[in-house]
């Protein structure tokens, strides 16, 4: 997992963060398609058990930018994890000047725990930078400009692709946490735990 747990928890700080005034809403792309109707898919339609749309609306366009966000940092983290446990690995130099490569860094937590401080301190500086300048989180919309690989959808092409990505994210969500909760219990990253022959199971496949 290396620096997914990193990842992890500074996406969970934006859960945090003061609720932003709404100048940078509604006006893009995203909203062609009605928020409330993303992520409504079979079997459950609208998740909501503790029936906080109707208690609190005016809270959900930040829960769901939230939801969005941490699901997108959740993909990464959980490709990141599967990565490095397949012995991918950046070539060179973590820290020259400590004589640390990125080979000498585990996976797992006791990858975060390896990096030296000031390598922690430009991740948190550069995730600062991202959340505060380029991508802010006042712009609840998720829509960046950046298009679907260059392509700009509408209509039920576009409802499908942000189905996609939402209910992907909450995936995202729990095989991350459950590979941490794993490790935790076991001790075991996940490379460690297959070759001592333990099991993925993954629904409809094994």
């Amino acid at each position: 997992m290396k620096l997914a747990i990193l990842a992890a928890a500074v996406a969970s700080a934006a859960a945090f963060a003061p609720q932003q005034q709404a100048s940078t809403r509604s006006t893009t792309q995203v909203n062609m398609v009605n928020e409330l109707e993303i992520g409504v898919t079979p079997p459950f339609g609208v998740f909501d058990p503790w029936n906080q749309l109707a208690i609190y609306p005016e809270r959900f366009e930040r829960r769901r930018a939230v939801e969005r966000k941490h699901g997108r940092i959740a993909m990464m983290a959980v490709v990141g994890m599967l990565v490095h446990n397949a012995g991918i690995e950046f070539p060179g130099y973590l820290s020259p000047s400590l004589d640390i490569k990125f080979s000498d860094i585990p996976d797992g937590f006791n990858g975060i725990l390896s990096v030296p401080a000031l390598g922690l301190v430009q991740i948190l500086l550069a995730c600062g930078f991202v959340e505060g300048g380029i991508w802010p989180a006042s712009n609840y919309s998720g829509d960046y400009g950046t298009g679907y690989l260059g392509k700009t959808l509408e209509g039920e092409e576009l409802k499908n692709k942000l189905d996609l990505e939402l209910n992907q994210g909450r995936a995202a969500m729990m095989g991350i946490f459950g590979a941490m909760i794993q490790e935790g219990i076991q001790g075991q990253t996940l490379a460690e735990h297959i070759a001592d022959g333990g099991k993925i199971i993954i629904p409809g496949i094994i």
